[in-house]
């Protein structure tokens, strides 16, 4: 199992719309040059997460987007199902009857149990934990240099 580029671009998209959080509305050139990140990709990757409401977007000059709910409120499992649909690693782990062997299967719980683990990881580290984490490495960076 690979998290995918438009997992780990999204993440960082949003951890920079979480450090410019009630500051306004953020333009992605400012984010593809800040994160090294492709302004077209950018502009793939915030349709998904604008149609699950996680950002939104307007035009004109005081444009850009920006977070809909607090950092602290959006979790990375949220960000990486918009991006890559459902976390379960394999289908029986959801729906049963994609599998005729799922009611026997002795591997079946070995998956579904990774599944929730990664599930649970995920949910339980905000956008608000990620800022925090940034900052300290950025001052860590800093102390190193000087």
């Amino acid at each position: 199992m690979r998290i995918s580029t438009r997992s780990r671009y999204g993440t960082r998209l949003m951890i920079y719309l979480a450090e410019k959080y009630d500051k306004g509305n953020v333009l992605l050139k400012d984010v593809a040059k800040k994160e090294c990140i492709s302004e077209k990709y950018l502009s793939q990757i915030v349709i998904p997460l604008r149609m699950v409401g996680l950002i939104s977007g307007s035009r004109g000059a005081n444009g850009g987007y920006t977070l809909t709910r607090p950092p602290s409120d959006i979790t990375i499992k949220e960000i990486v199902e918009a991006l890559e649909g459902d976390l379960y690693l394999i289908d029986c782990t959801m729906d049963e009857k994609t599998c005729d062997r799922s009611n026997v299967c002795a591997s079946k719980e070995i998956w579904t149990d990774l599944s929730l683990k990664i599930i649970e990881f995920l949910n339980n580290i905000n956008l608000e934990d990620l800022v925090k984490v940034k900052q300290k490495k950025e001052m860590e960076s800093i102390e190193y240099v000087i």
